[in-house]
């Protein structure tokens, strides 16, 4: 960092802090008892914190969260003389999450700097604006303030992605090893890792391909007869096995850790630890229209023009015939494949409930009106990503349908990590769009914790508080 940019962003992370410390003070004193899953989590961190190991068949997670946890109030409880019953109290151990929230705004910068390098145009004021929007992003930011496994899970990740940019890939896969303990899905985010190096390969042998034709190097948009040139470059490349010893022991952390992955699931029956008749996998496809829906009302200041609209438009019009196929296909995949959670419909402190509630349900034909919406925001999504190169791209859509698609239920924390690496793979935005999207997380984040500070309610014959939350 030079050293003006280094002042500035120390003041940003500063001031962030300062004010989610304030915050924190006001969501503690407010809530004092454990709510929502932390009902689950708090008592086993509490547990494992005072040397009981027994589980609760209730979590779904493995113990990644608590054991960081203990690692960290452990010794603080032997340096400072404080009791377990303080180091181990709700309060402690929710302000473990507002630290990993610190290392997250870290990340996120060192990230926009590795990703956005080549591009001098680029000023430190861009690069910290936009690493201080990702770290409010208001999904991920609601979360530093409860005892969740989201924000500890997001810091492994963009640790493991920032060491594998470095090409320390057995350092981001023992990252990706942590992520894991915290999320089991977040084993995409390491095949994604994988993933980005294979790509960096296929993208340099392509390229020294076309140079030998005199050919340009086809975008993520490209015809139909470039699809078939790379699907033939893709077959004869995997058939070499040069090549394939090259991408292995480039990739050999990474394939390991896959391996442990699947014994994991072999040996537990399913990928979920416990409660798993609630967490059945399925082939949910609509997720993915969710996703887009749910990238592009975040990213609007980046996704949504005139200009955009018209080439959208544009496009429709000079290939109607593909555009009825896809839409006809994304109607067949909401019609059959549309499931819901019993989770999505009992549970009204959820903003995903009045989401499903007052547009899904609101008439049976809404969810095929929507087609035309989700086929814009997935254009949208791809047109942003064109400056990737296709093999890129063609990793992260794996990846992104196969942590989405097998969820059944819509849950919009699910969508926090595909989203950050979006994000992160955006050229730089211009200084006015990323203040506008600063804007629209503060207002955001400003209405859910007033929501979910001042507007309780109660159950009929529950006397306990309940509040809005993602």
């Amino acid at each position: 960092m030079e050293e003006l940019e280094g002042y500035y962003f120390s003041a940003a992370l500063s001031c962030t802090f300062l004010v989610s410390c304030l915050l924190f003070s006001l969501i503690n004193r407010a809530l004092r008892e454990p709510y929502m899953d932390e009902i689950f989590h708090l008592p086993q961190a509490q547990r494992f914190c005072w040397g009981s190991f027994q589980w609760d068949p209730m979590i779904t997670t493995l113990p990644g969260l608590y054991l960081v946890s203990v690692g960290i109030v452990k010794p603080a409880s032997w340096i400072i003389g404080w009791s377990h019953h303080v180091v181990c109290s709700i309060g402690m151990l929710r302000f473990l999450n507002l630290l990993f929230s610190v290392g997250n705004f870290y990340l996120l910068y060192l990230l926009f700097c590795k990703l956005q390098q080549r591009n001098k145009a680029v000023s430190g004021i861009q690069r910290i604006l936009s690493a201080l929007t990702m770290a409010v992003f208001p999904t991920l930011y609601f979360f530093n303030f409860l005892y969740y496994t989201e924000t500890g899970s997001v810091f492994f990740i963009l640790f493991a992605y920032l060491m594998c940019l470095y090409g320390n890939h057995k350092t981001s896969a023992l990252l990706g090893f942590c992520g894991f303990m915290f999320r089991q899905t977040n084993i995409v985010w390491v095949v994604f890792c994988a993933g980005n190096v294979i790509s960096q390969k296929l993208t340099e042998a392509w390229k020294i391909e076309l140079q030998k034709k005199e050919e340009k190097l086809p975008s993520i948009k490209g015809p139909l007869s470039a699809c078939k040139k790379i699907l033939y470059f893709l077959f004869d490349y995997a058939t070499s096995f040069r090549n394939l010893s090259m991408l292995i022991i480039l990739t050999w952390p990474y394939i390991l850790l896959i391996i442990i992955f699947i014994a994991f699931v072999v040996l537990n029956g399913g990928i979920v630890v416990g409660d798993k008749s609630n967490h059945e996998a399925c082939m949910n496809f609509p997720q993915l229209f969710y996703f887009f829906t749910f990238t592009f009302f975040f990213s609007f200041p980046h996704l949504l023009s005139p200009a955009k609209i018209k080439t959208f438009l544009h496009l429709v019009w000079r290939h109607w015939a593909q555009f009825v196929v896809l839409t006809t296909v994304s109607l067949f995949l909401v019609w059959k494949f549309t499931y819901v959670h019993k989770y999505l419909l009992a549970d009204n402190r959820h903003y995903t409930f009045y989401v499903w509630k007052r547009i899904f349900q609101r008439h049976e034909f809404v969810k095929y009106l929507l087609v035309p919406c989700y086929l814009f925001a997935g254009w949208s999504i791809t047109d942003s990503l064109k400056s990737k190169s296709v093999f890129w791209n063609i990793m992260f859509f794996i990846c992104l349908f196969t942590v989405t698609v097998p969820q059944k239920l819509l849950e919009f924390r699910y969508f926090i990590l595909p989203y950050i690496i979006y994000r992160l793979n955006l050229p730089m935005p211009s200084l006015p769009k990323i203040l506008c999207e600063l804007s629209f997380y503060m207002i955001i984040n400003y209405i859910t914790f007033h929501l979910f500070l001042n507007k309780t309610f109660q159950w009929p014959n529950n006397d306990s508080i309940q509040r809005f939350m993602w």
